[in-house]
């Protein structure tokens, strides 16, 4: 049987499973978005993105996961150069990243459970062979007695934490996360920080945009600042550990 090209025994143990080269973006005829950013994230590593409003934290996050094109550059994922990857092989790599979104995105026809299990199902998963794993997740985000309700039910807080299960559930190779703490209080911050440590901890690599500088500087996580759409810093903040 032919191996597909965006499997992961074809990407080498020591490739980055993201490279950007000297990249700039921009929406249609806008300014650029983002600009001459080069930098990798190892297998395996764990970053934030910081910086101000407009800075491009969530263009860069795009990038990674297949929504947006850059407009001068390379975007390597898994060793791959995105540029010349086929459209019919765009939706295998894109199984290997989580991503928890700013606006939720939830499926609002479907329960708390079956929007975090979707990932298992589209995957070809059978009910039976997830449903603990999925209920123990649920019950880990602090959603146990919500996993029947709808979307619509859901306050705010609940249906960002619904959001990071459905993204993790799969143990994605990268877990992009966007504001994944904006709508909860800091002890539930600390509790999911600890879900994406111990995903880290796992081998899934984790980026993470926030504008939470206490939760940055008690990770001790390298962090890439973006000022303008450019990468002014990039390295270790603090090293004190939450």
């Amino acid at each position: 049987m032919s191996r597909n090209p965006t499997d992961e025994t074809a990407t080498p143990a020591d490739e980055a499973v993201v490279r950007f080269d000297d990249i700039s973006m921009r929406y249609g005829r806008g300014p650029e978005v983002l600009k001459d950013l080069t930098f990798e994230l190892e297998r395996g590593s764990f970053h934030f993105v910081t910086g101000p409003s407009g800075a491009g934290k969530s263009s860069l996050l795009k990038l990674i996961y297949l929504a947006a094109k850059p407009t001068k550059g390379l975007v390597h994922l898994f060793g791959q150069d995105i540029s010349r990857l086929a459209v019919k092989d765009q939706p295998f790599l894109r199984r290997r990243i989580g991503v928890v979104f700013q606006e939720f995105r939830l499926l609002e026809h479907l329960s708390a459970f079956d929007n975090a299990a979707l990932p298992l199902r589209i995957a070809g998963g059978r009910p039976e062979s997830y449903r603990d794993d999925v209920a123990e997740l649920l019950a880990w985000v602090g959603l146990r007695h919500r996993m029947h309700a709808m979307p619509a039910t859901l306050a705010g807080g609940e249906k960002q934490r619904l959001a990071i299960a459905r993204a993790v559930v799969n143990r994605p190779d990268i877990l992009l996360a966007d504001e994944p703490t904006g709508n909860v209080d800091h002890e539930m911050a600390m509790r999911i920080f600890r879900l994406f440590v111990e995903l880290n901890r796992l081998g899934t690599t984790i980026l993470i945009a926030t504008h939470d500088q206490d939760l940055v500087a008690r990770s001790g996580r390298p962090v890439l600042h973006l000022e303008g759409g450019r990468m002014v810093r990039h390295g270790v903040q603090d090293e004190a550990q939450p």
